[in-house]
């Protein structure tokens, strides 16, 4: 099945220069506005729509927050099982890869013995002595551990980190500079590995004694001469005669002595002397990531560094894997130094990404146009190194035009007026296979056309674009391997291709070394909390921290009155109902009301409403099928009477129409909806279990608690009023316009059950990490939680604060806990004082921390730990409050914990209580049956930046009508014009949350 995707607009046209074009026109940007009222006047046609998540969000994909593979249990539009709607109806992109192994306990018979480092009791005396301690810490600085947790049944885990012998040192750092200056990556690189082989260096002593980033940061073992400069003779790798006649180029390197690092400082810090607690780590942390990198990272070795720390090399064992769409996923390896009590590590993980497949460009680009409709052919070519074949230049393109060899004519010597085809045949004798491909621009400042098919890919270069939705599954499936496989893969081709296991240069240089065998590390298995629905408890969690919905009642069923359903029309003839008088779509509308009833929620007798709406066909000039929203819009609005809730029965996975949906029900229309997938609506087998999950959503929104924990599990909870908060900020990831504004969110419980979490969101700075209007929001908040529980307000305010990278702690601290506490002071009154106790914890997805099992009796059937296992020893930081938990069961591959950071804590929650609270509350995830990877609160925010992306989805797939080009320069008068554009579609002078009237206050966006 096909899906849509932003095409590319070809916006600006050519630079002109020797070989250019004329201008391509703006490609027809941007829709008409609002053309009629909606209900209550709210409104017309929103002019772009819809959310796309693009790269942003971790995982393989890279980005902010990496981007693409979100793990199995995240449920939605994406993935997951629950609730979600891409199921099985792929199609078209299969049969890639290999067979995955059988998943099992890695090492079960090798001895695992817990370092000695952790068993002496040395850390829990450390601890103890900031008891005894009276702390008083500003408002920029972290707390120290309060004790460690004791809860649950203990275990061994192996954790894939590796004992890093710490050199006496003192290292030298060096600044290097070029002269003339080098603008990019690839050309320092390249005159690093020229300098490398001249007199100069060696003379010097470098070899095997220096460490480099091939950019501009040098580390030695010992002081070089100063001053040091290196002249050579610049020559491109691989370079042709035809090139070789050309003036040869001197480079001059410039190495620069900057400071001594001494490391003595950094083992008293990790043996955890107190009046080294504030000491900065990272200079000598960095120093020896460069160290670290430089064997992976060697040009003669054949890999390829992608980002800082991540190593692909070419491996008979491990083949890429042929993705389609021209490209295919290389396995490699993550390497990064981590401080650990009393241990230095390097932590080294499996990773995948996207390459090239090398060969003809043309045949390439090809296979990516015809892989996904609407491919944008520029979101492919951009950015890769070709060698031409008529020539033997290499190049790097810089996009691809909007004009074909047929079409683009220009003025050549002694050939007049010419097409590029007629050039090409006239001048080199060659006829062109593919005339109606785009033509690619090769040039510099001028542009510079060629036909895709005169270049060759050349081999090893990760693809940096925007992946289709198509290479996003293959990938998935490619990098979703078994525990046993993946820890297999490190401590064999991983600590060997990154030069650990035989201390390769410049190791050796610089007297480190790494062990060879993963840490073991203690760990503990909480026990699941109790559920509760109407009527009592759960009897049965199973061993993946999963239930089902048979026989239970909602603990609070909303009312399901004034309901419709809206079919939508596709071209999905095989899936779809027959139309509004289906007698089999009332059947199954009866059998999901019936559902709603059977599980607590009172449901009017009063059948729906049934409207169907025809979708016109997908066009390439509507990528994001603003028609068929119009569509779906009219047939809304032409209802008799304004819904409260629409379920909406789609054709397929389109992700434009659904995204134009929310969009338009959301921020124009006012009225909730719930999205089902014909084909699983239907479909018999399952079909109380899908009926189950979708009555799920329609009672959260509705304003129902679909379950709540038992009251053991709740009483720290019930002490006094607590106000749970999830915050979260997602940013634009490739291919969007510049300065597409980042969203934040902010939701926060308002009931005892803690059951509703409403929102708050705002756009935002782009790419900006810190909650800009963070004091309004929990102001929102605020008042929220009063409204509901007679006039009071929360005397304790817990947040787990989702999106912030681990070099923004303090940030957290500095610029966001202030307008938090604003937001209390608006609540001062003469007689007393708002200042609620406010603790808050950082919750991490985005790192590369695995616990493996060490024998069977305590791990999962897939060989992954049990849900419930938490780590705050041993792979945790030395002085700091901090754990991991991995709350949920794996659906597949190798299970991610969560890093929970506390970096502030007024309440003084000590570790069995935050650790267990923290596990409870991953059960209460409305959406569903099981616990989750991420705390709800945080997992609420998380979607609810996600909703946000549906209303500004033309910015983010790379479409603007303000913009001149979606990668246009970022001046700040152009941001300022994107902005305006993106709160035009956020309907910001309505609401700054978008979402305003009925739905402000519900929990729309699950």
């Amino acid at each position: 099945m096909q899906r849509g995707r932003g095409q590319d607009r070809g916006r600006g046209g050519s630079r002109g220069g020797s070989r250019g074009g004329p201008p391509s026109g703006s490609g027809g940007r941007g829709s008409p506005a609002p053309s009629a009222s909606g209900y209550g006047g709210r409104g017309g046609t929103p002019s772009d729509r819809g959310g796309y998540r693009g790269g942003d969000r971790g995982g393989f994909r890279g980005g902010d927050r990496g981007g693409g593979f979100r793990g199995g249990d995240r449920g939605g539009f994406r993935g997951g099982d629950r609730g979600g709607f891409r199921g099985g109806d792929r199609g078209g992109f299969s049969g890639r890869g290999r067979g995955r192994e059988p998943a099992g306990v890695f090492a079960p018979d090798r001895p695992a013995n817990v370092d000695a480092r952790i068993t002496d009791n040395s850390q829990d005396a450390l601890v103890a002595s900031f008891r005894s301690l009276t702390l008083r810490l500003n408002e920029a600085e972290l707390p120290p551990r309060p004790d460690f947790g004791t809860v649950g049944q203990p275990i061994k885990l192996r954790s894939n980190f590796f004992p890093v012998r710490v050199p006496k040192g003192p290292l030298f750092e060096y600044d290097v500079a070029f002269e003339p200056a080098a603008a990019n990556k690839r050309l320092r690189r390249r005159i690093f590995h020229l300098a490398e082989q001249t007199n100069e260096w060696k003379k010097a002593g470098m070899p095997g004694k220096v460490a480099h980033d091939h950019s501009s940061k040098l580390i030695s073992a010992f002081k070089l001469p100063q001053p040091l400069e290196i002249k050579l003779m610049y020559t491109e790798e691989g370079e042709e005669d035809t090139e070789q006649k050309r003036e040869p180029k001197t480079y001059t390197v410039n190495i620069r002595f900057i400071q001594p690092i001494e490391t003595q400082s950094l083992l008293n810090y990790l043996e955890g002397h107190p009046q080294y607690r504030g000491y900065d780590i990272m200079p000598v942390i960095n120093a020896l990531n460069i160290i670290l990198a430089m064997h992976p990272n060697r040009v003669s070795g054949g890999g390829v560094m992608v980002g800082r720390n991540k190593f692909f090399h070419p491996s008979p064992t491990a083949p890429p894997v042929n993705l389609g769409g021209g490209l295919e996923a290389w396995r490699g390896f993550y390497s990064s130094v981590r401080p650990a009590w009393k241990q230095l590590m390097v932590n080294v993980n499996v990773c995948t990404t996207a390459f090239y497949k090398p060969g003809n460009l043309a045949e390439r680009l090809l296979e990516f146009m015809n892989a996904s409709f609407g491919a944008r052919p520029a979101a492919f070519v951009k950015g890769v190194r070709v060698r031409t074949t008529h020539l033997g230049y290499r190049k790097t393109v810089k996009t691809a035009a909007k004009v074909t060899a047929r079409q683009h004519k220009f003025t050549a010597e002694g050939l007049g007026e010419v097409t590029v085809e007629q050039y090409f045949a006239k001048k080199y004798n060659i006829r062109l296979q593919y005339p109606d491909l785009p033509l690619i621009d090769v040039g510099g400042q001028k542009t510079n056309y060629l036909p895709a098919e005169l270049c060759i890919i050349l081999e090893n270069q990760p693809f940096r674009g925007k992946l289709l939705d198509e290479h996003t599954a293959a990938m998935i499936t490619v990098a979703c391997q078994p525990p046993n496989v993946n820890a297999q893969a490190i401590v064999n081709r991983g600590i060997q291709e990154l030069g650990f296991a035989q201390t390769a240069p410049p190791l050796n240089g610089f007297g480190v070394s790494i062990g060879t065998e993963m840490t073991v590390v203690p760990g503990r298995i909480l026990p699941p909390p109790v559920v509760r629905y109407q009527g009592g408890p759960l009897t049965e969690i199973d061993a993946r921290a999963s239930w089902n919905l048979r026989g239970v009642r909602f603990s609070v069923g909303a009312r399901l009155e004034k309901w419709a359903v809206l079919l939508i029309q596709d071209g999905n003839r095989y899936d779809e109902f027959a139309g509004t008088g289906d007698p089999e779509l009332h059947k199954t509308i009866a059998g999901f009301a019936d559902m709603c009833k059977r599980s607590g929620m009172s449901v009017d007798s009063a059948p729906p409403q049934v409207v169907a709406a025809q979708l016109p066909p997908k066009r390439p000039e509507d990528p994001l099928r603003k028609q068929a929203v119009q569509r779906i819009r009219e047939t809304l609005i032409s209802m008799k009477s304004k819904p409260k809730i629409v379920l909406v029965v789609l054709s397929n996975g389109d992700r434009y129409v659904y995204s134009g949906l929310k969009h338009l029900c959301d921020v124009y229309l006012d009225v909730a909806t719930v999205c089902v997938h014909a084909a699983k609506f239907r479909k018999e087998k399952g079909q109380m279990q899908y009926f189950a999950n979708v009555a799920l959503k329609f009672n959260i929104k509705l304003g129902g608690v679909n379950h709540e924990l038992g009251e053991q599990n709740m009483r720290w909870l019930y002490q006094e009023p607590t106000m749970l908060v999830g915050m979260d900020v997602t940013h634009p990831g490739v291919g969007c316009v510049k300065g597409t504004p980042s969203i934040a969110a902010v939701v926060a419980s308002v009931d005892r059950r803690m059951g509703q979490y409403p929102v708050s969101l705002r756009l935002q700075e782009s790419k900006k990490e810190m909650i800009t209007d963070l004091q309004s929001m929990m102001e929102e908040r605020l008042l929220a939680f009063r409204a509901r529980n007679n006039n009071a307000l929360p005397t304790r305010v817990l947040v787990y604060r989702d999106g912030v990278s681990e070099g923004q702690f303090t940030t957290v601290l500095r610029e966001e806990m202030p307008l938090i506490k604003a937001a209390f002071a608006r609540f001062n009154t003469p007689q007393r004082p708002y200042n609620p106790k406010l603790t808050i914890v950082i919750c991490g997805k985005r790192h590369h921390t695995r616990f493996f099992p060490t024998d069977v009796a305590n791990a999962a059937q897939d060989g992954n730990p049990k849900p419930g296992t938490v780590v705050d020893r041993g792979v945790t930081a030395v002085y700091d409050y901090d754990f991991f938990l991995q709350a949920h069961g794996g659906l597949q591959g190798t299970t991610r914990p969560t890093h929970y950071y506390v970096v502030r804590d007024e309440i003084g929650i000590g570790a069995d209580l935050l650790q267990g609270l923290t596990n409870d509350v991953s059960y209460t995830f409305a959406r569903a049956t099981k616990a989750v990877s991420l705390v709800s609160p945080a997992y609420y925010a998380d979607l609810a930046c996600e909703r946000g992306r549906c209303y500004i989805i033309s910015l983010l797939q790379g479409i603007s009508e303000t913009a001149t080009t979606a990668t246009s320069g970022s001046g700040k008068g152009e941001n300022e014009e994107v902005m305006a554009e993106a709160r035009k579609l956020w309907r910001f002078e309505k609401s700054p949350n978008g979402v305003g009237g009925a739905l402000k206050e519900t929990m729309f966006y699950l």
